[in-house]
């Protein structure tokens, strides 16, 4: 048996293969596709019989599920599924994936009882770290944390009315089977409004005080952006205002940011956020993108130009918008105040105020926009 899994980087083919089970019709929420990855890190890749018992421990929920998820390992990774009790799982020769740990720089062995986590632990505490104090290590892995998040678009209802079982009758059509029906009268007719995605516009701040956060929500923009690529657009905000939605369109997380930052000339810059909320809004705002649409705002609020504009411009806004969210990454922080001249002319114009600092926060706020 052979595994056509590439081993220096492996972990993006097994987050397709939980994609491939929950279509299949497993339920692989996000936390077990966590503690599936951190599975695998303490693992030996080139073995199936290892990543089969990997999979079946923490993806399956059920015995049922076992057949489909035999059927998807044989088909994902060209391998024959173990036969119950074939055989049983032997101690890896060497982990292929560094865990978080490994790299602590210290002489003791690999078997040693004290260095050896759970790596189900380990993303746990990653998702409440702070994303501006991240190790290289810790990022890299959180860019796979990214890569299973399944965001879920706000809802709206439809202007139109489309032919239903029930909801407000419909006359022209109940008329028109009447006269095909000679008269006589037929089941009556409904029509009622459908649900429709709600745009989200995403304003990220990536001047200086922002550049330790800026590439993790790029990355989060990216995955809402791949999720609703028509009803989402992402702007960054600097000393100019950019538009990012086109780079971040592209599947491939590495390439959307490798273009976004070659989009973006003010990366790690000055903030002039009045200003530029104030372009966002003549330019795209007003002619409808802001217009019933959840509008979320990640800044830290330190502004160099004047409050009283920002103010001005975000009660603007929040004329138009369905939904105002300020995202700060200092807010989660204890004895956290609002002071900031930015944040503090726009806070009275804001639905929520909210902490962006870590994985959990970013999925929180998933979950608010999703609720707007």
């Amino acid at each position: 048996m052979s595994v056509s899994v590439s081993v220096s980087d492996p972990l993006p083919g097994f987050a397709g293969f939980a994609m491939a089970l929950r279509e299949a019709g497993l339920p692989c929420d996000a936390h077990r596709v966590q503690a599936y990855l951190g599975a695998v890190e303490r693992l030996d890749v080139a073995m199936p019989t290892q990543l089969y018992w990997a999979g079946r421990l923490t993806l399956c929920a059920d015995p049922d599920d076992l057949p489909r998820y035999d059927e998807a390992f044989e088909r994902w990774f060209d391998a024959t599924p173990p036969k119950a009790g074939q055989t049983r799982l032997r101690e890896p020769k060497r982990a292929r994936i560094a865990s978080l740990t490994a790299s602590r720089g210290s002489g003791e062995s690999e078997g040693d009882p004290d260095e050896v986590k759970t790596a189900a632990s380990e993303t746990e505490v990653l998702r409440h770290r702070d994303l501006g104090e991240l190790t290289l290590a810790e990022r890299e892995h959180l860019r796979e944390l990214f890569a299973v998040l399944r965001p879920a678009p706000p809802r709206r209802r439809s202007l139109r009315r489309r032919p239903a079982r029930r909801g407000r009758l419909d006359p022209a059509r109940t008329l028109r089977a009447m006269l095909a029906g000679g008269g006589e009268p037929v089941r009556l007719a409904y029509r009622q409004r459908t649900m429709r995605p709600r745009r989200v516009v995403l304003l990220i701040d990536v001047s200086g005080s922002m550049s330790p956060y800026a590439d993790a929500l790029l990355r989060f923009a990216h995955v809402l952006v791949r999720a609703a690529p028509t009803t989402t657009e992402v702007f960054t905000l600097g000393t100019r205002l950019t538009r990012v939605s086109r780079q971040l369109r592209q599947r491939d997380p590495e390439r959307a940011m490798l273009a976004a930052g070659s989009a973006v000339p003010d990366f790690a810059g000055g903030t002039r956020l009045g200003e530029t909320v104030r372009i966002f809004l003549d330019r795209w705002g007003q002619r409808g993108l802001a217009r019933q649409s959840v509008v979320v705002v990640c800044s830290d609020g330190w502004e160099r130009g004047d409050p009283g504009l920002l103010g001005e411009q975000l009660a603007r806004l929040r004329r138009l918008a369905h939904a105002v969210l300020w995202v700060n990454p200092h807010a989660g922080r204890d004895g956290y105040a609002p002071v900031q001249s930015g944040i503090a002319a726009a806070l009275p114009h804001l639905d929520r105020l909210l902490a962006g600092h870590s994985l959990a926060t970013l999925e929180d706020l998933l979950v608010e926009i999703r609720d707007a």
